[in-house]
């Protein structure tokens, strides 16, 4: 429970379900307010509320994750991080300690029993809420032993549900920075804790247009603070880790219609055995575009039926059919040379 009115409402409604609910506050980066707005919840539905101090974990698994993926040229998603080896993780682990049968968040998600046995991860019913995407790496049994209440219902009624059971943060904001960044100026952020190794920032040609403090300070498809004058507008295009070069074109040049993503997670626990025709979102709040993802080795390969701007390394990529997360990967760059070429006319069974 982070003091927010989603998972204070999740927490409501397994109450009024008949669950014995406990209230636990995980100490990452959350203000003192917060913890007492939790608690003051967990006060008014007569449950016991905990406070885990997971800072070390936290630190080292998102904090020091998120600082190393910019120091090696890509583009972290600290949320992701989070969810995968906190929440699904460490929390799971500790709830197990509490002879609890369960973990349930404020994730706007659903998680259905399917058809075939498997557990399925659907967007949450407020598309303009749903978090499927950070959930993409969830396992079968982590499926099994979580529950999402709130997926099933549109923020409003959540802030309506909060209202109506006297909660004092039913009017809460919603964060929107990431959390261990309240200011939001992550550059800043880096420049306090990393080492700057200048570079060149250049044409796809390699013609030297500038230099840069470190590439940890960019990411494709940035266009502002490259400190470049003059000409038409130029884009970060790609970043060069070994040689610390950022190189810069024109928008047209952002565009790509396939990638490789690597390591790939499948929600139902078992790869395809061949193409399959999905939705995929390489970006938070991106809408989603069609194309084909095809299994290779511990990756898939991503085509798009059209070029996609940013295809940006370091962030996940999330294969859907309809309202079912399939799966997902992290970006991590051109097709390999040994990848088969797109079959015709042919796809493979959603869960093979």
């Amino acid at each position: 429970m982070s003091g927010g009115v989603d998972s204070s409402v999740a927490a409501l409604l397994l109450h009024q379900e008949g669950y014995e609910v406990i209230g636990v506050t995980m100490k990452l980066c959350c203000t003192i307010d917060d913890v007492e707005d939790a608690r003051a919840v967990c006060r008014i539905l007569g449950v016991p509320h905990y406070v885990l101090n997971v800072q070390r974990e936290f630190r080292t698994f998102v904090i020091d994750y998120f600082q190393s993926e910019y120091e090696s040229g890509r583009t972290p998603h600290p949320c992701i991080a989070c969810n995968d080896k906190i929440k699904f993780s460490f929390l799971a682990q500790r709830a197990q300690l509490m002879n609890a049968t369960h973990v349930a968040t404020g994730h706007y998600a659903r998680i259905v029993a399917g058809g075939s046995g498997a557990w399925e991860l659907l967007r949450g019913v407020d598309a303009g809420k749903d978090q499927s995407y950070v959930l993409f790496g969830m396992r079968q049994d982590q499926l099994a032993s979580t529950l999402m209440p709130i997926g099933h219902y549109p923020k409003d009624d959540i802030r309506r549900l909060a209202s109506d059971a006297n909660f004092p943060n039913a009017d809460k904001p919603d964060s929107q920075d990431i959390c261990f960044i309240p200011t939001g100026d992550y550059r800043e952020f880096l420049r306090q804790r990393t080492d700057e190794h200048p570079g060149d920032i250049v044409d796809p040609a390699g013609n030297v247009l500038g230099q840069h403090e470190g590439i940890q300070y960019f990411t494709v498809g940035q266009r502002r603070g490259l400190g470049l004058s003059g000409g038409p507008p130029r884009f970060v295009i790609r970043l060069e880790p070994d040689t610390r070069q950022v190189v810069v074109g024109s928008e047209e040049q952002l565009y790509g219609d396939s990638f490789y993503a690597d390591p790939v997670s499948w929600v139902s626990g078992v790869p395809p055995t061949g193409e399959l025709s999905v939705t995929v979102k390489i970006r938070y709040k991106f809408a989603e575009a069609p194309a084909t993802v095809t299994p290779v080795g511990s990756g898939a390969v991503v085509r798009f039926h059209n070029p996609q701007r940013a295809i940006t390394p370091g962030q996940a990529a999330v294969f859907y059919q309809g309202d079912s997360v399939l799966g997902g990967g992290v970006i991590a760059g051109g097709i390999p040379p040994e990848s088969p070429e797109p079959a015709v006319g042919r796809t493979a069974p959603a869960h093979a």
